[in-house]
């Protein structure tokens, strides 16, 4: 089935999982869609079947916290950032709950973390100011970068390059081979005050680069020229070529799904999310026509969508 705009139209609410006691910070699917695994500030990481619609294993970070979570190739391994003691990022066994290895070196708060979608190379923005970069099979950081601001960070879907947004006003773009040389492009953006970036992400085919943030601005960069495409007047994020938010409306009880055409810019639905705060996590399987959204509040819901036709 192709995703158009009457296909996403018809999604609904499949099912709502209430495994949380406390805020879902993110969410990440395996590579072969059959899997989602979620990390809460319960310090619980819950790994949900797919396919069968329910929750398979929770796990604990009780010492460590859990915080941004990306699965690696196998989809029986994650890597995570921490939110209690220290800022080193853990390499998961999830079949014997066990870690593999360590990643030390971020001395605050990891704020941005991408997975290869080629090796097992991965990159880690912080607080610290600097974007590092991985390879699983190694504790040592084989590349560093010292910025400027606060970063995030993305690899294209090729694996080749990896975007930067460096202190909420610029993208720089870097080749995976020559890193130390500097970036290769630059993109500088009408800097606003009022809010900070939270994420950068390519898209599908690599042409596109969605900025989102934690206020009122977010944009679609050409990812070739860094020219704004389009700007948009609320926080959102990415769904394939689809970008999705959650908007809080004050008069609702229930928080919707927007959902918006990122070539044409134009809103083409609006999904009864039966969230009952903002929405905080929204992710698309990238191989079954579901995606997963989650909000914030005293209870907590990871929706899991599927077309109704």
């Amino acid at each position: 089935m192709k995703l158009t705009d009457n296909v996403l139209r018809s999604f609904r609410v499949a099912k709502v999982f209430r495994e949380n006691s406390d805020k879902i910070n993110c969410f990440d699917f395996s590579s072969n869609g059959e899997t989602v695994i979620s990390s809460s500030d319960d310090d619980s990481i819950v790994l949900y079947d797919c396919q069968e619609g329910k929750p398979k294993r929770t796990l604990y970070s009780k010492k460590y916290g859990v915080d941004l979570i990306r699965y690696t190739h196998a989809a029986n391994t994650v890597v995570y950032s921490s939110n209690k003691i220290d800022d080193t990022i853990r390499y998961l066994s999830l079949h014997d709950n066990k870690y593999i290895r360590y990643f030390p070196g971020h001395s605050k708060r990891v704020v941005a973390l991408s997975m290869s979608p080629v090796d097992d190379t991965f990159i880690s923005g912080s607080l610290d100011k600097t974007i590092r970069l991985w390879d699983l099979r190694s504790p040592n950081c084989q590349g560093l970068m010292h910025l400027q601001g606060k970063p995030v960070c993305s690899f294209d879907p090729e694996g080749l390059i990896f975007a930067a947004g460096v202190n909420s006003e610029m993208v720089k773009l870097y080749d995976l081979r020559s890193f130390d040389k500097g970036p290769f492009a630059t993109f500088k953006l009408q800097y606003e005050r009022t809010c900070e970036w939270t994420g950068l992400k390519f898209s599908n085919d690599g042409k596109l680069i969605l900025v989102s943030t934690n206020g009122g601005t977010l944009r679609v960069l050409d990812a070739f020229k860094g020219a704004v495409l389009h700007s948009f007047g609320v926080s959102f994020w990415s769904l394939h070529q689809w970008i999705q938010k959650g908007l809080e409306i004050r008069l609702q009880k229930l928080m919707p799904i927007h959902v918006w055409n990122a070539e044409s810019g134009m809103k083409v639905a609006l999904l009864d999310g039966k969230h009952t705060g903002p929405v905080t996590c929204l992710q698309f399987n990238p191989k079954f026509m579901t995606f997963a959204s989650a909000c914030s509040n005293m209870w907590i819901h990871c929706s899991e969508w599927v077309p109704s036709e």
